[in-house]
């Protein structure tokens, strides 16, 4: 998986007017980089935190995180670059807000759909994406784009995911193929999930309780098996790890939960 170091983050901060943070709108807190938005705020560059996937969560979850990010004075929009949600409303206000000719930044972790939410800010589908992180199509290398006359948009790699708990790294974008000791990060992400965010295992016919023994039932129900039989956890973790990735699983964080549990 192709991330960028914070090196290259900062050079492209120097060639950019106005930094776009996109965040997952699933986990705003986790996704969101304040050390970004440090480095910009010491070099004069203002920044627009955008949280896409706004239609995998209930409205007034997405519009109360909105609120507490625009009271700490960041501007705060709500997308979901799929259903081309508020990418028009998105597109004036970089109207409204620069100067021509500008450049805008587009940063975020990996999988918190940069290139999607690109693409329909230029009208056309060309920047390659993919659904699971790791995947052919993942942005390898900073590139622009031309939105119209007086705007350009660098989209960058993801960049790279601060020291975390493991769940973390996960929620970032990590892929689960890079995730280490994947049983542990699902056992965790589900532990999690029940606590602040009850019936996001709906999916899988799952309630709460041991996040093994709920792990044990996925992998019994999905058919998911060793050679003898055996329940295979490695694979059920994996296999709830890629359903969150592609939306599949109703969990989000709700407003003021800035930690994890």
């Amino acid at each position: 998986m192709r991330t960028a170091g914070w090196g290259e983050v900062l050079r492209m901060l120097r060639s950019a007017d106005l930094v776009l943070e996109v965040v997952d709108a699933r986990a705003p807190e986790i996704t969101r980089s304040r050390r970004l938005e440090r480095m910009a705020e010491s070099r004069g560059r203002p920044v627009v935190i955008v949280l896409n996937k706004s239609d995998l969560v209930p409205d007034d979850v997405s519009l109360r995180w909105a609120r507490e990010f625009s009271l700490e004075g960041v501007p705060t929009l709500r997308t979901s670059a799929t259903r081309r949600m508020g990418t028009l409303l998105l597109r004036r206000r970089l109207e409204d807000l620069l100067p021509k000719p500008s450049t805008v930044l587009v940063a975020g972790y990996p999988k918190v759909g940069k290139s999607s939410l690109i693409n329909v800010l230029k009208g056309r589908h060309s920047a390659r994406t993919s659904s699971v992180p790791g995947n052919p199509g993942y942005t390898r290398h900073f590139q622009r784009y031309r939105i119209s006359k007086g705007i350009s948009l660098l989209d960058s790699p993801g960049i790279l995911p601060p020291g975390g708990r493991p769940v973390e790294i996960f929620l970032r974008g990590a892929s689960p193929e890079e995730v280490p000791n994947p049983v542990e990060v699902a056992a965790d992400f589900i532990r999690v999930a029940s606590s602040v965010c009850p019936g996001a295992l709906s999916p899988y016919g799952a309630g709460s309780g041991d996040p093994l023994k709920v792990l044990e039932a996925i992998a019994i129900r999905r058919g998911l098996r060793y050679d003898d039989g055996e329940p295979n956890l490695e694979e059920a973790a994996r296999l709830v790890m890629r359903d969150y990735h592609r939306g599949r699983i109703p969990f989000y964080i709700p407003p003021g939960l800035r930690e994890l549990p």
